[in-house]
């Protein structure tokens, strides 16, 4: 029996996909001048002395006569951020480098902006490995940017957040210490500490609290009854009464429509936008020394801890796929 023949192929291919990768884009230009790309996640290194690294490009590429007959080309690390990046040169017969600031490197190659690192390579070696042919590039030089890298595990992409050295254990371990790592008490020492940030803002437009979460609830674009508000308002521990609406109301901040329903009116709109400004502000001083991996991953888990613990009865905070 053939063993090669044996192997079901998309259960290969989802096995290989447990073994997470990097997203890179490799770039070089034809016997023509043109400049090529693709999106490769086989990139690997081989050799530190002498610097060598590997990838590997199917037979049936289009682009595949170009890096045959290339004498240099370089590979890009992208960055955490540019899976749009990945996105492009991925696709077939695009201009995948409208409108990116290149440079160039030995022989000419494109270098691509904004990735984690990239090494400008002199072709090697050629192998033939089975379907794929394996180009081996000597490394003439890299940059290395210290950004997060953007990776690719079970057929999506996904982010590497780095795991921190366990932290020692407390001298007497008790009921305290457990209540400071309980995730309630997290997220509402973070959430306090971060609106505390925004409480100058706040009353430069003489804006309380409860008017700033009334605020936030429309500002997501559904209009709202006053007993959604204040269900919403209640899991904050927080109430609305029509009586504070109708103030918000009389300041050109909210209306209400002929349903009953409340809307952001164009004062709460402007205020919103300047608000978002500030938020952002104080989330950039918060989010220091975490990089965007990091912080992106916190999010995503954030909007599924919210989903999780909505109970039956309870408004929705965002409309349906939002």
């Amino acid at each position: 029996m053939n063993i090669a023949n044996a192997v079901d192929k998309r259960a290969f291919r989802n096995a290989l996909g447990a073994f997470t990768t990097g997203v890179t884009v490799v770039t070089t230009r034809d016997a023509e001048g043109r400049d090529v790309g693709l999106t490769v996640n086989s990139f690997n290194s081989v050799s530190l002395e002498p610097p060598l690294v590997l990838w590997s490009l199917a037979r049936n590429a289009a682009s595949l006569p170009a890096f045959q007959s290339a004498e240099h080309f370089a590979v890009h690390i992208l960055a955490a951020d540019q899976e749009p990046l990945s996105n492009r040169f991925a696709q077939r017969g695009a201009d995948k480098f409208a409108g990116l600031e290149l440079v160039r490197g030995e022989g000419g190659v494109p270098l691509l902006p904004g990735c984690a690192a990239r090494f400008r390579c002199r072709t090697a070696y050629r192998h033939e490995g089975g379907d794929h042919e394996i180009l081996v590039g000597e490394v003439l030089g890299f940059e290395s940017f210290g950004r997060a890298p953007l990776v690719f595990q079970q057929g999506g992409y996904a982010v590497a957040v780095k795991k921190r050295p366990p932290a020692p254990p407390p001298a007497e371990a008790g009921e305290a210490s457990i209540s400071r790592d309980a995730l309630v008490y997290l997220l509402g020492s973070a959430h306090a500490m971060l609106l505390d940030r925004m409480r100058p803002a706040l009353a430069e437009r003489s804006l309380s609290d409860g008017d700033y979460f009334v605020l936030n609830i429309l500002s997501v674009g559904l209009p709202r009854t006053l007993g959604e508000l204040d269900a919403l308002m209640a899991m904050a521990g927080r109430r609305v009464a029509a009586a504070a609406l109708d103030a918000m109301a009389r300041r050109g901040l909210v209306r209400c429509d002929a349903q009953g329903r409340w809307l952001l009116a164009d004062a709460g709109a402007r205020a919103m936008l300047e608000m978002a400004a500030v938020s952002k502000a104080v989330e950039e001083d918060a989010l220091q020394q975490i990089d965007y991996s990091e912080a992106h991953l916190l999010k995503h888990l954030l909007r599924r801890v919210i989903r999780n613990t909505v109970r039956g009865g309870q408004p929705a905070l965002w409309p349906a796929g939002a």
